[in-house]
This record gives C-alpha cells, structure tokens and sequence, in this order.
C-alpha cells in the first residue's frame, strides 16, 4: 500500500506544482498484481494505465487456476491474461515471441465473467520467475505493496 500511495502522491504533486500532466502510467500488471486503487485513481485522473508483462514473462502459463479458467473460455492463457488487463480499462503490453502469438495475443473477442475475474485478482502471489528472477520488479529489490 505505502508504493501505491507514494505513486499516488507524486502524480498529484505534478499535476499541481508543474504545467505537466501525466497522460500514461505503466504498471507491471498480471493476473494477481492489486493495484486496484492506483488503477483507479489514474482512471479518475484521465490517466491511461499500460499494463506491461500480463503475462507475467510465461511464468503465468504455469498456473493451474488460469489454465482451467482459460479452458472454460476457450482461449490460451495468454489470451486469458490479456483479457483480463483490458477488462480492468488497461492497455495491455504483453511479450510475443512470434507472430503466431502476436495475432493470438489480439483475438481476445470474449467477456470473462466477474466471478472468473474475482478468481484471477486473487491468485496467490508468484514467488518465481524462473530465469528472469533476476529483475528487480521481480527479485524483490523493488516491492509490490498491496
């Protein structure tokens, strides 16, 4: 929370000490990322939110709950995870590593119900990230406060 609150704070002392205005935040933001009141404020500010990793670098492929959720739907996890961003109002940013994947990444026509998006806010907190651990958004250097 004191992250999200600082972030908070620092986007309202721009928009009154400076003639800039933040136009785009970028989050990292994935399935069990909470930073539902930052997302909010910046929606009520006129600020666009660009949620970057949805996928959280593959690591979310490996999740049993999002992949019995994505089977439901009928789409990749990858699909699912991009869905899910846009269904929070974000610009989702997600990796391809083909353009198989870039195509898939756009064919996200299907509504998730709020149950199901109740389910994918609430997936436990991932404490891997396998080789890209070493980041410092995911190695710990940098925390996520909910």
């Amino acid at each position: 929370m004191v992250k999200v609150l600082q972030c908070m704070m620092w986007l309202i002392i721009i928009r009154q000490l400076s003639s800039l205005f933040v136009k785009v935040k970028q989050l990292l933001m994935f399935t069990n990322t909470r930073l539902i009141k930052l997302i909010n404020y910046c929606q009520e500010n006129g600020i666009v939110v660009e949620a970057y990793s949805p996928i959280a670098h593959g690591e979310l492929l490996k999740n049993k709950t999002i992949q019995e959720i994505a089977q439901k739907y009928k789409v990749s996890v990858a699909q699912l995870c991009v869905r899910y961003t846009l269904q929070l109002g974000l610009v989702s940013l997600p990796k391809a590593s083909s353009p198989q994947h870039m195509k898939e990444n756009t064919d996200v026509d299907f509504e998730i119900s709020a149950e199901d998006m109740k389910k994918l806010m609430e997936i436990d907190k991932i404490h891997d990230y396998g080789q890209f651990s070493f980041f410092p958004v995911f190695s710990g250097k940098i925390k996520e406060e909910e």
